[in-house]
């Protein structure tokens, strides 16, 4: 036998090695959650609290890297919106992603040096044009002057009887055979979810905000979540289907053809496509196309 094959003593036999106990390292404290941390002062039954945070929020969307002046004034005519290369209007937009659109907020972009003020067009980031407008006033273009209009949750943000001036004030300055395409909360959903025992509408909700980073997990009570519609996030009128047709018939949009849409389809794909994937869990559809000149006869 070589000495490679002598056994080892067994531990406390006379010749063996004494045996030392490796220290026990504590364990891992568990990862910091960011996004806990992130909102680590937010209260979801503090509706008030919340909305300065979201104005905060909306603040920083606002922010942007170059303001540039295209236009000293918004065009009014049809001619004057087409010499500036747009077709139509979203509100609700910073940054309108069509590229014949001029996007419209109330509140204004800015950056350390520079901002938008109420008036001019400008050019945000070099690519999408832009313009302040308050919906509560009337719109400062003239009758039939643009193609289509897009609004995605705007107007669940004002009163019914904003909303329904608002309206009027696009039913003007929509063209013949123009369209209109609106999308906001559905109520409907919602209640649906409520009443959903397995609540698989809500968990999607919930997920998908958990995702967008907004705000920490909400409650999973069912009534907090039927109630959040309705009084976070500055809104003001949540609609189902009966209630956008009866906006609409009452902005006088009698003689239109509307239409109950699905996510990114429409009568025109190019203003479809502006809506975004992360709202269509929640989100209604509808579209308001104007009659054609033929159909209206002669002006």
């Amino acid at each position: 036998m070589t000495h490679t094959d002598i056994p080892a003593a067994e531990p406390g036999t006379p010749g063996a090695e004494p045996t030392v106990q490796a220290p026990v390292e504590p364990a891992p404290a568990p990862a910091a959650d960011p996004v806990a941390a992130l909102f680590a002062d937010w209260d979801w039954e503090d509706p008030d609290g919340l909305a300065a945070r979201t104005d905060a929020f909306t603040d920083d969307l606002a922010r942007c890297t170059t303001i540039e002046q295209v236009s000293p004034e918004v065009p009014r005519t049809h001619e004057e919106f087409r010499a500036l290369g747009v077709t139509g209007i979203e509100f609700a937009a910073f940054r309108t992603r069509h590229p014949e659109g001029l996007g419209t907020d109330l509140v204004g972009l800015h950056n350390d040096a520079d901002a938008t003020r109420p008036g001019p067009v400008y050019r945000i980031d070099g690519s999408s044009l832009y313009t302040s407008l308050d919906i509560t006033r009337p719109l400062p273009f003239d009758d039939h002057s643009v193609d289509w209009v897009y609004a995605e949750h705007l107007i669940e943000h004002v009163p019914l009887g904003t909303a329904v001036y608002w309206l009027g004030e696009v039913r003007r300055v929509l063209r013949p055979g123009g369209l209109l395409r609106i999308t906001t909360p559905d109520l409907a959903k919602y209640i649906a979810g409520y009443l959903d025992d397995r609540e698989q509408f809500f968990r999607r909700h919930r997920r998908r905000l958990r995702t967008m980073r907004v705000g920490p997990p909400m409650p999973e009570r069912r009534a907090f979540m039927l109630n959040q519609i309705f009084y976070h996030f500055g809104h003001r009128w949540i609609y189902d289907e009966a209630e956008l047709r009866y906006v609409l018939d009452s902005a006088g949009y009698g003689g239109f053809a509307v239409t109950r849409r699905e996510f990114q389809t429409g009568a025109r794909p190019d203003v479809a496509a502006l809506d975004t994937a992360f709202r269509k869990d929640e989100s209604i559809y509808l579209e308001a196309v104007a009659p054609d000149a033929a159909a209206e006869g002669p002006r």
